[in-house]
């Protein structure tokens, strides 16, 4: 397959769980033998959710004001987060995510897609947050961590099966690419399952 595969270590590959990385660097191995080349690339990431908190509260507001007991207590927090952003400050980001948009699309000058893990760690258990709730959002931030930019980005992406943990848990292989790209992304993907039998197990649950 006539593509160039880009592979962004920092950031995306940082603070791995180890079975994940095996996996991850496994299906990498494979992706290797029927692309044209692979290389290493940098991403720049913005951990900034100003644009995020203005936007969640704005969709919520009438319903935070006369019915906030329907909310959980910490998902009426996060939203009402975003009251008070100054529309000055809103306007200043969505200018910037413009530009970050813009500029993320140079990156696919050199290469076709780009490859990450899903998620850096596997999913916790829902035992686990039940007995400890503070762990939530910590844990919901790090399995957001290598998905979020690309929603913020707006590319296309997809993610698929590339290995289990010992304790039956599903890995996760991400592939992105271009706006309007889907097509590339799909037949990577595509490829990649035919190389592969991940997609054919199923978590014994």
């Amino acid at each position: 397959m006539d593509l160039r595969v880009g592979v962004p270590r920092a950031y995306f590959y940082d603070d791995l769980d180890l079975e994940v990385a095996c996996a991850v660097e496994e299906a990498l191995r494979v992706l290797g033998t029927f692309t044209r080349e692979m290389r290493e690339i940098e991403l720049h990431t913005d951990a900034d959710r100003t644009l995020q908190a203005a936007e969640a509260y704005a969709f919520h507001a009438d319903s935070v004001a006369k019915t906030p007991e329907l909310y959980q207590p910490e998902t009426l927090r996060r939203i009402k987060s975003g009251e008070s952003i100054a529309r000055a400050d809103y306007l200043r980001r969505r200018a910037e995510l413009d530009t970050v948009r813009k500029d993320v699309r140079k990156v696919f000058e050199a290469i076709d897609v780009f490859v990450t893990p899903t998620t850096p760690i596997p999913a916790p258990s829902i035992a686990e947050l039940k007995h400890n709730p503070d762990l939530l959002r910590p844990r919901e931030l790090l399995l957001l961590r290598n998905t979020r930019p690309l929603n913020v980005w707006g590319l296309p992406a997809i993610s698929l099966p590339c290995g289990f943990t010992k304790a039956g848990l599903p890995i996760g292989l991400q592939i992105a690419g271009p706006p309007g790209r889907d097509d590339l992304v799909l037949e990577l993907a595509y490829l990649y399952e035919q190389a592969t039998t991940w997609h054919e197990r199923t978590p014994v649950l």
